[in-house]
């Protein structure tokens, strides 16, 4: 009696926290479940039986989206805003995290490491109001740079921490090796420091880049040019630019999660590594 007990038990353990994660997925899953099968919809369908299925699977909203809303235009506009942003982000936060790392700087690495922290501490949406007046004054407001400085000034702090806490734990023999060999501090850092810590950057790349794409607020305020319209800011003005063509706005916000999935789907070999690791 008292082993089926234990063994109930045991399976128990580990059934509840399965039904739990089924349940967590499913809560996130469903919204996006209902978008995509509501942009194969008319209006009408929408609105009258909005937990359907389509009685006609349209592929017309997509196209609608794509061109007669420009969803296109916008979409590369995020797209090259964010990489760049991104790419820019990892670059730095790489190099300074190998600095504050293994370079000497007397009392200058624990000033920048406080800074840093204190910079990931601000939240965003206190810097709107300066960060608009900075870029007016610099006549880089209505420009991709207006987005774009701001994305890798944010996304500094924590690509720092994330890069530095990889970059303790490898070895210092192999600098040593690299030394030895004749490098530079350059050459040591990009030929053999990097191409270690490939997976590790990756997540961090992911992250700013999610982060660059899926923002709002800075995108609304500092570039509201329709030519350099971001795709977020573009979703606000759907419902003129469409009359109310629910179809058509589901179809773009699936548009709005195609990045997301490629870089998933390409890299995910990567993110499972870094993981483990």
């Amino acid at each position: 009696m008292k082993s089926w007990i234990k063994c109930e038990a045991i399976s128990l353990r580990g059934t509840v926290p399965h039904v739990i994660l089924m349940v967590y997925i499913g809560i996130i899953l469903f919204p996006l479940g209902w978008v995509l099968n509501s942009s194969f919809k008319t209006n009408k369908e929408i609105i009258a039986f909005p937990w359907s299925f389509p009685h006609e699977w349209l592929l017309s909203n997509y196209w609608n989206a794509w061109t007669g809303a420009h969803v296109s235009h916008y979409f590369t506009n995020s797209l090259v805003i964010s990489v760049i942003s991104a790419v820019m982000t990892l670059i730095l936060s790489t190099s300074t995290s190998f600095a504050l790392t293994r370079m000497k700087f007397p009392g200058l690495s624990k000033v920048i490491h406080r800074v840093l922290l204190v910079a990931l501490l601000v939240p965003a949406g206190s810097l709107l109001v300066p960060l608009y007046m900075l870029l007016r004054s610099m006549h880089l407001y209505n420009t991709p740079l207006a987005l774009i400085l701001p994305y890798i000034t944010i996304g500094l702090p924590l690509s720092v921490f994330m890069i530095s806490a990889f970059f303790k734990s490898i070895a210092s023999e192999l600098e040593e090796a690299g030394i030895m060999d004749g490098l530079s501090i350059y050459g040591l850092l990009w030929r053999v420091i990097v191409p270690i810590t490939v997976p590790p950057l990756i997540p961090v790349f992911m992250l700013n880049f999610l982060s660059n794409w899926n923002e709002f607020m800075m995108a609304n305020l500092f570039l509201p040019k329709e030519k350099f319209r971001t795709l977020p800011v573009s979703m606000v003005a759907f419902y003129d630019q469409l009359n109310m063509n629910y179809g058509s706005l589901c179809a773009a916000i699936m548009f709005s999660l195609v990045p997301a999935l490629l870089i998933y789907v390409l890299l995910q070999k990567r993110i499972i590594a870094c993981v483990k690791a």
